[in-house]
């Protein structure tokens, strides 16, 4: 004898919530909330008490409960777990609600879409074709207490408890005994002579049409009431009238119902169904498949209902990207779905997989992450930034290609609050000073300007003393003229960050000399800020106790937020520049945008004028790039952010092994950009603002050798010649008669001739003579014909 006995309700691995019963449906069973212990995960618990004289209800719960237990179908009511007792039943499923009450509550918040309308239909229909094509069962329960609406806003079939076997082996029908469910009967079962023929399908495809019925016009008050379609839309109208026809007969089979909904123009096509359908097969579809999916996804989750954005198709783009090796192209849709989500939940599912993003060596990816970055980077702290992003990040600074060196530039102004001292201070400024020193970009240099001026509030006290000065300056002198321009305005948006000291000796010296700028949108912008730097040294004079209060953010700790009045006329919007230098890079992703702006060197009296250089035409007046409009920067962005996937970006393995050599600010800012010694696209050393076709000349060139003026070396392509001498000469030797030659004409370099006897320096079509100790280019040569 047990003299404890124990109870199996206690002992349950599911408890209910204290809350009543919440919409439950007609018939035994009463539905409560519920959680897993273990977990705390939500569930749905239907429960049936087991009461004397009640023999035959409980034979009805019994079945529903042995049904819906071995039933396995996604549109099916989900079985967990179960209790049976002498005392009770508790039925454990997936977390729902019935669908009268989700009805309720959505057009309280303002009523359902005819796509997701769509969509719960196409379920239950498809729940009653498996069970009546496949499983050979009717269940004889079609109503709008049947169904259940999940978190993700599927429709699932439940209310399993009149189920019975069309093959006729188990009996008939059971009787309800229920009036609020014995409504949807259809007419052919008060007949009781049985001459009226149906098929197996016919009571169910009656019960559908009510069901129709009831979704878009509410309870139904009668079975007279069927015969008025209200508010079913017009697509649907034909094949809701063939449901709830009086013939049983006529009454379509479940498949051929989806099958005719689904042709063109029905009810149920469209985007949302389709959408769902291919989610539901995505682990069986081709690779191509899922790219081409995932790419148009994006547009279409505004269109979709949030429930379904968060908990369907959010699991499926973290499986693909998981699993499925999708790549970059779930990073849109991703990030869209992401702003459905709360912080919490953000940052247990999405951040993860952004950090793992990070690590990859895909270009594509990399762009994209760097595109988006805004989306994401306020769920980041501050140790994941610097430990497992910003050393990826940093990767993009030595890439081959300028977009990702401009996006990465982009990003530091997001990135910046969140980064140590280590990483602020002293690795990202090694990169900055490289990329303003040595990129061959134009307006990459110019936009590397534009960021370190927004973000030198962040930088420590000693860090803007050596680098700020230092590195406008540079920009000044950079033959970009936007560059230039930048330089000044980061000048004047970080003016409280320097001492009078350095207003009156460093700064002012160098805005002054760029009154005289060939360009008049770099003098007016230097007028201004001469003007704001002079109005502030003279404000001390006037009142020498004002320079501790105008000094105070001289020597302060990082402080994000300062700028004063200079940065708000200085106005320089770095979408603008951003999407500026996307717009040059696209246009000539290989010719440097410097010779736009620089001035070509005068031709020597005497020697054939230049060809000249087609130039690009960019705009590098700031005046342009100051008022775009922000909204056609950002269609810009997007609109170039559609076409990274159709590029060969290749692998960031590559660029990571070639690591170029990192300047000094301080170091860099005394040289003037002109004299800087580059690298041009054959591995030719050239000058900043050099033409494509010159090239600087060794000392060791024959030219200089002999004594001849060096200004020849540089004398360009002559219009009536194909050739150019691109390469330096090799040092030519004099020919001797003591050497066992014959006199004539030795080729050397290129297209450089020596002659024996006279100086002459020959290329194809063009010569230059020395007569009187003065060189003149001599007429186009012809040969003569030679003779038979």
């Amino acid at each position: 004898m047990w003299l404890f006995a124990r109870d199996p309700v206690r002992d349950f691995p599911f408890e209910l919530s204290p809350e009543p019963p919440e919409g439950s449906p007609p018939g035994p069973w009463a539905l409560h909330r519920g959680r897993k212990k273990a977990t705390g995960s939500p569930v749905s618990i239907f429960v049936y008490d087991v009461k004397p004289g009640a023999e035959e209800l409980t034979q009805v719960a019994k079945a529903a409960f042995k049904r819906l237990k071995t039933l396995r179908h996604p549109n099916i009511l989900a079985y967990i777990d179960g209790l049976e007792t002498d005392k009770c039943l508790h039925i454990v499923t997936e977390a729902v609600t019935p669908l009268g009450v989700y009805l309720k509550a959505r057009a309280e918040a303002g009523g359902l879409k005819e796509l997701e309308l769509s969509w719960g239909l196409h379920q239950i229909v498809k729940a009653l074709s498996f069970l009546v094509n496949d499983c050979s069962l009717i269940h004889n329960n079609v109503c709008m207490a049947a169904v259940f609406v999940d978190r993700a806003g599927e429709w699932k079939l439940g209310g399993l408890d009149y189920m019975y076997s069309a093959q006729g082996n188990g009996g008939g029908p059971p009787s309800k005994g229920i009036p609020e469910l014995e409504q949807y009967d259809p007419p052919e079962l008060a007949d009781s002579s049985g001459r009226a023929v149906r098929e197996k399908w016919s009571a169910d495809m009656w019960r559908l049409g009510c069901l129709i019925w009831e979704v878009f016009n509410g309870p139904l008050p009668r079975a007279a009431a069927l015969r008025n379609p209200g508010k079913i839309p017009k697509s649907l109208v034909p094949h809701y009238c063939e449901l709830v026809g009086a013939n049983p007969k006529v009454r379509p089979n479940p498949a051929r119902f989806l099958q005719n909904c689904r042709a063109p123009g029905g009810f149920m096509n469209n985007r949302f169904v389709e959408t769902n359908l291919f989610l539901e097969e995505i682990q069986i579809k081709e690779p191509a498949e899922k790219q081409k999916f995932f790419q148009e996804l994006s547009k279409s989750l505004d269109s979709f209902p949030e429930d379904f954005c968060r908990h369907k198709v959010l699991p499926q783009l973290l499986t693909a990207f998981e699993f499925g090796n999708a790549g970059a192209v779930v990073l849109t849709p991703l990030f869209k779905v992401g702003k459905f989500l709360s912080a919490e939940e953000y940052q247990q599912k999405i951040i993860p997989v952004v950090v793992k993003m990070f690590s990859s060596t895909d270009r594509a990816m990399r762009i994209r992450l760097l595109q988006q970055m805004e989306q994401f980077i306020q769920y980041l702290d501050e140790p994941t930034v610097n430990t497992q992003i910003f050393p990826h990040v940093v990767h993009g600074f030595l890439d081959t290609n300028p977009a990702i060196r401009e996006q990465t530039v982009k990003s530091m102004l997001l990135l910046a609050p969140k980064l140590n001292e280590a990483n602020l201070n002293v690795e990202l400024m090694k990169h900055f000073a490289r990329l303003q020193a040595k990129d061959d970009q134009g307006p990459i240099r110019c936009n590397t300007t534009v960021c370190l001026g927004k973000i030198g509030s962040y930088l420590s006290a000693s860090t803007r003393h050596r680098v700020l000065t230092s590195a406008f300056s540079r920009a000044t002198k950079d033959p970009f003229a936007p560059s230039r321009v930048a330089g000044v305005l980061g000048f004047a948006a970080t003016h409280n960050l320097y001492s009078m000291n350095d207003c009156a000796h460093k700064i002012l010296p160098v805005l002054c000399g760029l009154t005289v700028d060939p360009e008049k949108s770099v003098r007016d912008q230097a007028f201004k800020a001469i003007r704001s730097f002079l109005s502030k040294l003279e404000s001390v004079s006037e009142d020498p106790t004002q320079l501790a209060e105008v000094e105070k953010d001289v020597h302060a700790a990082s402080s994000p937020g300062v700028g004063g009045a200079a940065a708000s006329w200085a106005g320089w919007a770095v979408t603008g520049v951003s999407s500026l230098t996307s717009k040059l890079i696209r246009a000539h992703p290989t010719a440097a945008p410097a010779e736009a702006s620089v001035p070509q060197r005068p031709t020597p009296e005497g020697l054939p004028a230049p060809a000249p250089t087609p130039v690009p035409a960019t705009p590098t007046s700031s005046a342009h790039w100051e008022t775009q409009e922000e909204d056609k920067d950002t269609a810009e962005d997007s609109s170039a952010a559609d076409r990274w996937d159709d590029e060969d970006w290749g692998s960031l393995e590559e660029a990571e092994s070639v690591l170029a050599q990192q300047d000094d600010w301080s170091s860099g800012g005394q040289t003037s950009r002109a004299g800087q010694s580059w690298t041009g696209a054959a591995g030719r050393p050239r000058a900043h603002g050099s033409r494509a076709g010159r090239s600087q000349v060794p000392q060791s060139h024959p030219l200089r050798a002999h004594g001849w003026p060096a200004s020849i070396t540089g004398v360009a392509q002559s219009p009536a010649t194909k050739a150019t001498p691109l390469l330096p000469c090799r040092r030519v030797g004099m020919l001797t008669p003591s050497r066992d030659q014959t006199p004539g004409a030795m080729t050397t370099g290129r297209a450089w001739r020596w002659r024996a006897g006279r100086r002459r320096l020959s290329w194809p079509g063009r010569s230059a003579r020395s007569v009187g100790g003065k060189w003149r280019p001599n007429a186009p040569r012809r040969r003569r014909p030679r003779g038979p």
